[in-house]
């Protein structure tokens, strides 16, 4: 597979490795260094990740999600480190589990240089080293079962949920038949800032402008109906 990737053709892409699975890492260790990676440090857990990408700076992580000490989403978080840290790098997760919170965060904004792998439903080491290739050049490589699961959760979420603390905070004293300037008064915030915090509840509840409809109203009657109250 041919990918531009914007660096010289007899340059390997430098790759670090996260796996506490010590056949597995060894195992793809060996792949990658046979299919022309240069693979700069394979290592065990979260920590010594974060610090070996720091030092090295390579172009393309590999992570595993559940690693130690607790097993749960220390890779996960760790790739999300990368991305804020180190934007340029390319992140691929290879799991067992799709953890969808940190995976939706992983993808959110910036989806490019990317990808999200099952282990299990990797049939073909080529198409592994493909999807590497891809991500590593800026583009997106996800397992559809991973799209499946986020998507599916999307339609699930409560869209009152995706509201911020100070959101909340708006969204109750609207609920309270306040205007913005006695919002911002009680809040403690500019007007401004309530203008903008009210948009983004508008945007959040999936309410577009419309001459039919007062979107305040609408808001408000949404908070109410899923419980929020008004005092």
């Amino acid at each position: 597979m041919s990918v531009h990737t914007g660096r010289a053709p007899e340059t390997p892409l430098r790759v670090i490795l996260a796996e506490d699975s010590v056949l597995l890492r060894d195992g793809i260790v060996r792949l990658l260094a046979a299919t022309g990676f240069e693979v700069v440090d394979a290592c065990p857990d979260a920590q010594t990740f974060l610090a070996s990408v720091r030092e090295h700076r390579p172009d393309l992580v590999v992570v595993d999600v559940r690693m130690p000490p607790t097993f749960t989403a220390e890779g996960l978080m760790a790739a999300l480190e990368v991305r804020s840290e180190l934007p340029d790098v390319a992140v691929v997760v290879l799991s067992q589990y799709v953890e969808e919170r940190y995976a939706t965060e992983l993808l959110a904004g910036r989806p490019r240089g990317v990808g999200y792998l099952l282990k299990d439903r990797v049939a073909d080491t080529s198409d592994f080293v493909a999807a590497l290739h891809t991500v590593a050049a800026g583009g997106t490589a996800l397992d559809p079962e991973v799209v499946s699961q986020l998507m599916s959760r999307a339609r699930n979420i409560d869209p009152l949920e995706r509201l911020t603390a100070r959101e909340r905070d708006v969204m109750r004293l609207m609920a309270q038949g306040r205007t913005n300037s006695a919002i911002s008064r009680e809040l403690f915030i500019g007007e401004g800032a309530v203008e903008k915090n009210v948009s983004s509840i508008f945007s959040k509840l999936d309410l577009p402008p419309t001459d039919d409809d007062h979107r305040r109203v609408l808001a408000v009657l949404q908070w109410l109906e899923h419980g929020q109250g008004a005092g």
